[in-house]
């Protein structure tokens, strides 16, 4: 399998044996290029499994589907994909960042009682989070997950990571709080879109079984297209499931 540990051990093999075979300097760099390219590809390709495993669909042949919604809570746009998926009656996955998560405590209660669940996605979702070391994010993570903890009263298993960035550090981070990292396979691109119907028809012509729809709660572009969404969709045939049901995994402890 194509992971950071085989690809390190061979390309480490590789240049020792070059190294002793006279290979140019040329050879060389063209080596540690190709390395270096893999490691980014890796690190920005959230289903590669190249630094750790990441759950990106559920493995059902039935037209399943899951909504997953980032970098919430927002106590106005929120508020308003709640309302639609009350109304709606479909459940879905809520990945909060923690220095939100005190100030919308109601707000977690009531999507909570609602039958919705929560992910982790890090304390800051600061840009350089991929930067951090292991300590760093480990406590990141367990911030948020006491936060989430006494505010639903339940300890989160699922962690998404900002933007979709994984490496070592992250990887034995996730090992060491016994979490499990979620990811998806359609990614709806709302926080840069700029038109609705464009939007709305992307992410509806990417949909297959099993598939972790990425939407963010923090968008008025989401709210506005969201029931247009789900009304496609089944019209489409599919049929919304809560993320953990779609992917078989506990979400909480």
């Amino acid at each position: 399998m194509l992971n950071f540990k085989t690809i390190t051990i061979a390309v480490i093999a590789l240049l020792a044996l070059g190294i002793a075979g006279g290979w140019g300097w040329q050879n060389i760099v063209l080596l540690v290029f190709g390395y270096a390219t893999l490691l980014a590809w890796g690190s920005y390709r959230i289903d590669s499994q190249f630094y750790m495993p990441v759950i990106c669909s559920g493995t059902t042949k039935e037209k399943q589907i899951a909504i997953s919604f980032d970098d919430g809570p927002d106590a106005t746009t929120t508020k308003q994909v709640l309302d639609i998926l009350a109304a709606e009656k479909v459940p879905a996955a809520f990945f909060c960042i923690g220095h939100k998560l005190t100030a919308e405590a109601a707000l977690l209660q009531r999507a909570a009682a609602e039958g919705h669940i929560f992910g982790n996605h890090s304390n800051s979702h600061a840009k350089g989070f991929g930067f951090f070391h292991v300590a760093r994010v480990r406590e990141e993570l367990l911030q948020v997950n006491e936060k989430l903890e006494k505010i639903i009263g339940r300890k989160v298993l699922f962690f998404r990571p900002p933007f979709g960035v994984t490496n070592p550090n992250i990887a034995r981070a996730v090992r060491q709080t016994g979490m499990k990292a979620v990811g998806w396979n359609i990614r709806s691109l709302d926080t840069v879109a700029q038109n609705e119907e464009k939007l709305l028809a992307s992410v509806l012509g990417a949909l297959k079984p099993g598939a972790i729809i990425l939407f963010h709660d923090t968008m008025p572009i989401t709210v506005n297209i969201l029931p247009a969404f789900i009304d496609s969709a089944r019209n489409l045939g599919y049929q919304f499931v809560r993320l953990d049901q779609l992917i078989n995994e506990k979400a909480y402890a």
